[in-house]
């Protein structure tokens, strides 16, 4: 290869390596906005020093960087008719600008044993109306059983990769440049090779920075959409018992219904089986019962011995 070749490119390397550290120790696992855990997403770690500095708030530029947060939050609600409510929050989420990232609507057992609707649904929204947003998927429900909202900063990792961005797409250029002045054909395939590389890195982070961006702009919130007749108290008659006594009485219910599920099966099921496999297995051994004693039973014996002529 060239001397001067040669030279310009671990210039070049050397110039890239200085911007930032590799992309495998900032890439966040970016699979898709739309799959995984909907809350609480983790952004990579990016221990360069211009990015710690701007989390701490020093340098002379750390005012004027805006700070990339990632808010999510969760809401379970109690509602007298969930699939209704299910669809009001699909609308809104459309209505809002955003979108439905999952949605599940299946049946459970409430604490009286009727079978009730249930749902889980998934949504994407704005950042600046995810209070909105919350405010109107609590509005008319029974109860808020629990709502949680958290948020990450991952501005220092933001910067981390713009500053590696910046530095890839400068080697890229330097690179693209030796190239095109590259006369030896060894020259031309390693300087190729090499420019190759820095071009996968930087698509790589500059997907990141689009996962950033769209984490950033749209709040996901997990929902549980929770049927009325699920927390009503059992109730006896009159008697609502509580504590101890409802658990004991539970326990009693399930150990009833096993029961009458276990009679029900047997006299169904197991018993008419019994019958047709026993009778026929019970005349065969009476058969060979009866063979046997047969074979047992002493015979006549040998005629009896003529008397003596006289």
């Amino acid at each position: 290869m060239n001397r001067v070749v040669y030279i310009s490119i671990l210039a070049v390397v050397f110039l890239a390596a200085c911007g930032g550290s590799p992309a495998a120790n900032t890439a966040p696992d970016y699979r898709s906005l739309d799959e995984g855990a909907p809350v609480g997403i983790a952004p990579p770690e990016a221990p360069a020093a211009e990015a710690d500095q701007v989390a701490a708030g020093g340098g002379t530029n750390a005012v004027a960087i805006e700070r990339v947060v990632l808010k999510n939050a969760e809401v379970a609600v109690v509602v007298s008719n969930v699939e209704q409510r299910l669809q009001a929050i699909d609308a809104m989420a459309k209505e809002m600008g955003g979108y439905v990232v999952s949605s599940n609507l299946y049946r459970t057992v409430s604490s009286n044993y009727v079978e009730v609707p249930e749902a889980t649904i998934v949504i994407r929204v704005p950042e600046n109306r995810l209070d909105e947003a919350l405010q109107r998927i609590k509005d008319g429900t029974v109860e808020v059983q629990s709502e949680t909202q958290s948020g990450q900063d991952v501005t220092a990792d933001y910067v981390d990769l713009q500053s590696r961005l910046k530095n890839l797409e400068a080697a890229e250029a330097q690179l693209q440049e030796i190239l095109d002045n590259a006369q030896d054909t060894e020259d031309v395939i390693n300087v190729f090779n090499q420019l190759v590389s820095y071009r996968e890195q930087i698509e790589l982070v500059k997907g990141q920075l689009k996962y950033y961006d769209e984490a950033a702009a749209l709040s996901a919130i997990n929902v549980r959409i929770i049927a009325e007749e699920t927390v009503q108290p059992l109730v006896i008659g009159k008697w609502e018992p509580k504590g101890v006594y409802l658990e004991a009485v539970k326990d009693l219910i399930d150990f009833l219904q096993d029961f009458a599920g276990f009679l029900i099966r047997f006299f169904i099921y197991n018993l008419p089986v019994l019958i047709l496999v026993g009778i026929p297995l019970y005349l065969v051994f009476l058969g060979v019962r009866a063979v046997a004693r047969r074979m047992r039973k002493p015979g006549s014996g040998k005629a009896e011995t003529a008397a003596p002529k006289k």
